[in-house]
């Protein structure tokens, strides 16, 4: 085989996509990445848990910027009750130093489609024990989000700081679809993967 055909086999070889076999983490959640998404659900279920993290699967993507803890400082989150199959959707404000500044809106750009505009005080709440974590509340506004997500490559947030502006995150959608799957596959079992 010549050469040029070997250097260009390897190169195809090397950006193909691996292989996302779902695998075990330490904290017991079963994991799967799929291009800039972590889907994971616990490896139980536990049915009466004071939290979501008990019933449910979920997937996410997050900022280059890091907070002091290493984390990502803004996140896109989708969670899927194991329950009853219902999914929801969440921007989580991590950033260090961040007031959001909840009397004005939250803004999601998926290009060329006009903004989505999320007021704090009825679009948007906080459940369970987060202050930071931002659900949507409309089922309406978050079906119409999922379908935006589903479609684009990536999502420009706009989240309202204390003192006036903005800090404009772009998020990659890359992996939404398949991080879907992999929550509707997986939602149900619990031993085996």
């Amino acid at each position: 085989m010549p050469r040029t055909a070997v250097a260009l086999l390897l190169a195809a070889i090397a950006v193909a996509p691996a292989s996302a076999d779902p695998f075990a983490h330490s904290s017991g959640e079963w994991r799967e990445y799929h291009r800039d998404w972590l889907a994971s659900c616990p490896d139980r279920i536990i049915e009466d848990a004071p939290d979501y993290y008990g019933y449910s699967c979920f997937a996410s993507t997050g900022s280059a910027e890091l907070n002091s803890a290493n984390l990502p400082a803004y996140k896109l989150t989708l969670v899927r009750n194991r329950l009853d199959g219902e999914l929801d959707l969440a921007v989580t404000v991590a950033a260090d130093d961040v007031i959001v500044d909840e009397s004005r809106e939250l803004v999601l750009s998926f290009g060329s489609e006009p903004p989505l505009r999320l007021a704090f005080d009825s679009d948007l709440e906080t459940r369970f024990n987060t202050v930071n974590q931002y659900f949507i509340s409309d089922p309406a506004t978050r079906d119409r989000l999922l379908e935006l997500m589903k479609a684009g490559n990536a999502v420009t947030l706009s989240v309202p700081v204390s003192g006036g502006g903005e800090r404009e995150v772009r998020l990659s959608l890359r992996g939404v679809m398949a991080s879907l799957d992999f929550m509707s596959t997986y939602a149900r079992r619990v031993a085996q993967y």
